[in-house]
């Protein structure tokens, strides 16, 4: 079944209107009065009228795309900010462009130079475990190209960012761990390149001071890439297995997951002793065995943030100089609740 391509001279001629009346009424223009918007909206509806991409985006010089860059679609949390950032995007006709780097630095650099050179209009990352060098993304918001990052964010670079509070949620991970008795608590982790690693270290040593514990060196495993590599974990595990503790804090759903498959797979290892808290947003955390205690970021709102943030600033007829820090809290989720 083929579909008819209405366009603007169509509705215009079918109501005895200008065209310049209907563009003006389909864009929600205050100019045109609240009765011609309706008419020329009810006729658009009823003969399925489609806005030309293509045209308009030559009309105005701009694509009305926009990037987003993650490490992995398929993390829970990811899923969840992209949902975020379509409902902001779509509801403003805007559509998304994703692609994941699988934790390199090098597909990060190449999806960057890639929805760039198609004219997307603007980009929002959350940066790999392997990037150390943002000079080409530097060069990129200096040229006027807009930019936000999200959850992984440069310390450095002056622009829009989109966090949750990690230091907040990994001190009240340690609190909660404490008030259920324990007192040797290990901390799984990712690479120290990223914020949210050092971030949240930093909660989980402010946790063990508040409450008078030593911080132990040997207690805490760092993964280079986060967990995308079962391997790295198994490493991890090992070398807790040979100390004592009695909790554990984990930095992140990849984490948590492969931690609990690698106990598993140990012989005489008890998971029952081992309380484990950490950041999840996987919706049937209940469900994993044993249950986690989950610190879960707002994703879905941090993703309408961003996606606000980065088509403020490529709607916006000025060059944006002040940029906004904006910080979710975290909650914590405890075991059956």
């Amino acid at each position: 079944m083929a579909f008819e391509n209405y366009t603007i001279k169509d509705i215009a001629k079918a109501l005895n209107l200008s065209t310049s009346t209907v563009s003006r009424a389909l864009r929600d223009s205050y100019e045109i009065s609240t009765d011609t918007k309706r008419m020329v909206l009810e006729y658009a509806e009823k003969i399925n009228y489609r806005a030309n991409p293509i045209a308009r985006s030559l009309k105005e010089k701009k694509s009305y795309s926009i990037g987003v860059i993650v490490t992995e679609i398929a993390n829970n949390f990811f899923s969840q900010v992209i949902d975020g950032i379509e409902s902001v995007a779509y509801s403003k006709n805007y559509q998304v462009v994703i692609s994941q780097m699988r934790e390199s630095s090098v597909r990060e650099r190449s999806n960057v130079e890639y929805l760039y050179s198609r004219s997307t209009d603007g980009l929002l990352i959350a940066l790999s475990s392997e990037t150390t060098d943002f000079s080409y993304l530097e060069q990129l918001m200096n040229k006027g190209f807009p930019i936000v990052f999200f959850d992984r964010v440069p310390n450095d670079l002056r622009c829009h960012k989109v966090i949750a509070d990690n230091r907040q949620g990994g001190f009240d991970a340690i609190q909660y761990l404490v008030r259920k008795g324990k007192r040797k608590i290990a901390h799984l982790t990712g690479t120290r390149k990223l914020s949210i690693t050092r971030e949240r270290l930093e909660g989980y040593k402010m946790g063990l001071e508040a409450n008078g514990l030593p911080y132990l060196p040997e207690l805490v495993k760092h993964c280079e890439y986060g967990g995308l590599h079962q391997d790295e974990i198994e490493q991890a595990v090992t070398e807790l297995l040979q100390e004592e503790y009695d909790a554990i804090f984990i930095s992140g759903d990849k984490l948590s997951m492969g931690y609990l498959e690698a106990m598993k797979a140990r012989p005489g290892a008890d998971l029952t002793k081992i309380e484990v808290t950490g950041f999840t947003n996987s919706k049937v955390v209940n469900l994993f065995s044993p249950p986690i205690t989950a610190v879960r970021q707002p994703a879905f709102e941090m993703g309408e943030k961003a996606a606000e943030l980065l088509i403020q600033q490529i709607e916006s007829k000025h060059l944006i100089e002040e940029f906004e820090t904006i910080v979710f809290p975290t909650t914590l989720i405890e075991q059956g609740l």
